[in-house]
């Protein structure tokens, strides 16, 4: 039979498609969590394993992935001052938007008073079983600058501490762009390990489905409709908070660069997906990384801004630990004033850096917060221990969308932005060659995300 006469396949139908999409595999996921936590939640309880190795596996590349994005980008920029200049601009951007997350926090608490009349006494309240206080788990920002210092070179690159890796990255880089062409084979052998790790992030990524399966069947029957009825008003009241942040804020912010957050959220929606689930914005780190990087941002911006801003840059975090403070501070009917709430936040801008990376890092930071202010009796934290995690997803859904955010931002900052690309991208066409001429290749491949 002759080539011509051969009927080309036929096209896949909606539904084969839509199954094929791996956001809508996460949210058959979640649907499917839920109601087994629901209706068996002994079985659900017992999947909680499926999420931790899920964490586990995207935990285990990360570094990598932050090792190779870095170095390769630093390596290849003909002028290392623009490093440092990203550098400097990603960290203006954050502290700004830590500042304004925090505000908003503080006002919203002052203008609704979530925790006004619950009248709990603090005596009656156990600290004992609460994270990061029984463990010792506060942490100086002294204690996160030697954080920053790895016991050897390679070290850092074995470890699970970001800014640890991502120091030495920037070094490797610096030192392989210094080097000039006795180093090229070096280079080239990192760029090649890069498409490897981005391979492999790939294939772990297709078990996102089953690790946000795990997760929503453990929440839902560990805490169960109790869950939600226990201080629903903050859990209500947080949540709305958020979603006027990403829409006042962060689409303000879209707006201003041109482009649309709905069609970012949208090109980012498993991910975001993915960090809701599991509440883990580590989880998404590697994804993210390489969308950007496909939806136009450079190399280095991307390499640069997104690791340090899952660190510096928690927005929902930031709103958290002001509302949550002054939340405690009502429930036990202590009157915080402005000079406190302002000293309050202060502490926080710099608390909050010390626990970078750790799982359930802005309850530690409120544990920490709270010893060092000393307006608000430690045990009060247990008012909100069983609904931390109710908190968490919203936090870390702002965490994600606004470090993307933030890295669009200082991408058409540092003029190293395709606009004309991310707007394709963005509505779903086809996307044009990078301005530079070069296409991206590997996993990078923009039409990856079109599909």
């Amino acid at each position: 039979m002759s080539p011509s006469n051969v009927a080309d396949p036929p096209p896949r139908s909606r539904p084969v498609r839509l199954l094929r999409e791996l956001w809508f595999q996460v949210v058959v996921g979640a649907v499917l969590g839920i109601a087994v936590g629901v209706l068996f939640p002994g079985f659900g309880a017992a999947m909680k394993p499926l999420n931790d190795w899920f964490i586990a596996l995207v935990t285990m590349i990360v570094i990598p992935v932050v090792f190779c994005v870095v170095t390769t980008g630093i390596a290849a920029m003909d002028d290392l001052r623009k490093a440092g200049r990203i550098g400097i601009k990603a960290i203006g951007y954050f502290i700004v938007f830590s500042l304004v997350s925090m505000v908003i926090g503080l006002v919203v608490a002052n203008v609704f008073h979530p925790g006004a009349g619950m009248n709990i006494n603090p005596a009656t309240l156990d600290a004992g079983h609460i994270p990061g206080v029984s463990g010792g788990g506060h942490a100086s920002f002294t204690d996160f600058v030697s954080s920053l210092i790895p016991e050897s070179l390679f070290g850092a690159l074995t470890g699970d501490n970001i800014l640890s890796a991502l120091l030495v990255s920037i070094l490797f880089g610096v030192a392989l762009n210094v080097s000039g062409e006795r180093a090229q084979i070096l280079t080239q052998g990192i760029g090649a390990l890069s498409e490897v790790v981005f391979r492999i992030v790939s294939w772990v990524m297709r078990l996102a489905p089953i690790g946000t399966f795990g997760a929503l069947a453990t929440v839902v029957s560990t805490y169960g409709a109790a869950s939600l009825q226990q201080l629903g008003y903050l859990v209500v009241l947080f949540t709305a908070t958020c979603v006027v942040y990403i829409l006042v804020v962060l689409g303000t912010i879209m707006r201003a660069c041109r482009l649309s957050l709905f069609g970012l959220m949208r090109f980012l929606r498993a991910e975001l997906l993915v960090a809701l689930s599991t509440c883990s914005s580590e989880a998404v780190l590697p994804q993210v990384v390489q969308k950007l990087e496909a939806l136009g941002v450079g190399l280095p911006v991307v390499g640069i801004t997104i690791p340090a801003g899952f660190s510096f840059n928690l927005d929902g975090s930031a709103i958290y630990l002001t509302m949550a403070s002054l939340f405690l501070a009502q429930a036990v009917g202590i009157d915080l004033s402005w000079q406190q709430q302002l000293t309050m936040v202060g502490i926080m801008m710099l608390t909050s850096k010390g626990t970078a990376g750790i799982a359930g890092g802005a309850f530690i930071v409120l544990a920490s917060s709270i010893t060092a202010i000393g307006h608000v009796p430690l045990a009060a934290l247990a008012l909100i221990v069983g609904v931390d995690r109710l908190l968490n997803e919203g936090r870390v859904f702002i965490n994600v969308l606004g470090n993307a955010v933030a890295a669009i931002v200082v991408g058409k900052w540092e003029k190293d932005f395709d606009v004309t690309r991310a707007r394709a991208v963005l509505r779903m066409r086809p996307a044009p060659a990078p301005s530079s001429g070069k296409p991206l290749s590997g996993p990078h491949r923009a039409g990856k995300w079109l599909s």
